[in-house]
């Protein structure tokens, strides 16, 4: 199948991109690397009247230092973190989690900010970076706003966008070298679609942690305390208490006792994980 008829604009500044989203009044679509939208386009999921193509855009391929945050340009590809082409202030975690994304091709044409954008339950960047409490930038012609991953991601393919905004930039909080990392996936064969997805990061020196189960048909589950281990962080696979964990999933409205399975299975792997 092919895509509906659009106008297509490839504009030459973020001002005039945003200019370009106003004028269309919620009849535009924002495309980037096109990995996802370019699908949809062509199964008439979607049938905008208009795409403007940010993928040139310099300034939003910038990498800059905010204090303790680093400001991550939202067109660098998967591609771009995987290769190290950005300062490491997760200890390689954003490395590693990039070079686990699809495949290569669609690597190097895919963009952090969006398939942050995209809100699909299943991308690796949703999980991810809320477990590293990253943060989204937002831009309009109005102005700019900031949110935290957890507070962006509203469900599946459903996010904090308002009409005219897009996404500019993920703010990553510099990790100390002391944090503990762990992240585990379940796909039915290498590159496609993960169908359960964990992430957990232990924070030793404010005996903190932060876990996310992604992959599941609505928002991650985020536990931002050490409940799941009974309180303490001290002996996190020993501790892992994995029927609290099926019981988040249940009220999560994952009801097949399979999947929550394998939704247990993977998070465990990702707590044996950043516990070694």
């Amino acid at each position: 199948m092919k895509a509906a008829s659009f106008a297509y604009e490839r504009p030459d500044s973020l001002s005039a991109a945003l200019g370009l989203l106003a004028d269309a009044h919620g009849a535009a679509r924002i495309m980037a690397g096109g990995q996802s939208l370019g699908p949809m386009l062509n199964l008439r999921l979607v049938q905008p009247q208009l795409i403007i193509d940010i993928a040139g855009l310099a300034e939003l391929r910038t990498v800059d230092r905010e204090g303790d945050d680093l400001i991550i340009g939202a067109c660098l590809t998967h591609a771009d973190l995987e290769d190290g082409r950005i300062p490491d202030v997760s200890n390689g975690v954003l490395r590693r989690v990039a070079g686990g994304i699809a495949y290569r091709a669609v690597r190097n044409r895919g963009t952090i900010g969006g398939s942050l954008g995209h809100a699909d339950p299943a991308a690796d960047w949703v999980t991810t970076l809320a477990a590293l409490g990253a943060g989204v930038r937002l831009a309009s012609a109005a102005g700019r706003r900031d949110l935290a991953v957890s507070e962006f991601i509203h469900g599946a393919l459903q996010t904090a966008l308002r009409p005219g905004e897009l996404v500019t930039a993920i703010r990553l909080p510099c990790l100390p070298p002391t944090t503990r990392f762990g992240y585990a996936k379940a796909c039915r064969k290498p590159g496609e679609f993960a169908h359960a997805m964990a992430a957990v990061l232990i924070e030793p020196d404010k005996a903190r942690s932060r876990i996310v189960i992604g992959a599941i048909d609505t928002t991650p589950i985020v536990v931002d305390d050490s409940s799941l281990f009974g309180g303490a962080i001290t002996n996190l696979t020993k501790q892992f208490d994995r029927d609290l964990a099926d019981h988040l999933l249940m009220q999560a409205g994952v009801a097949d006792p399979a999947a929550r399975h394998i939704h247990v299975s993977v998070l465990a792997r990702a707590i044996a994980e950043a516990a070694a």
